[in-house]
């Protein structure tokens, strides 16, 4: 056999397990979890930042006041 044929027949071995491995795919999924964690948290913000902001300011007020 020959050396072009051999590294051909290995390559082709190497991306038909690449192709079947299922490893990457958990990388995936915790990727999209990561973005709708991400997507929910700056809908949480923009909901309930001004509340936040405005309680935040207020006892920041009420502990510059004391003596």
């Amino acid at each position: 056999m020959n050396p072009l044929t051999r590294t051909y027949l290995a390559l082709a071995t190497r991306l038909d397990a690449l192709r079947r491995d299922q490893a990457g795919l958990s990388t995936v999924e915790y990727i999209i979890i990561l973005i709708l964690i991400a997507v929910v948290a700056i809908a949480l913000w923009q909901t309930f930042g001004e509340a936040v902001g405005f309680r935040v300011r207020e006892g920041t007020t009420a502990i510059n006041g004391m003596p």
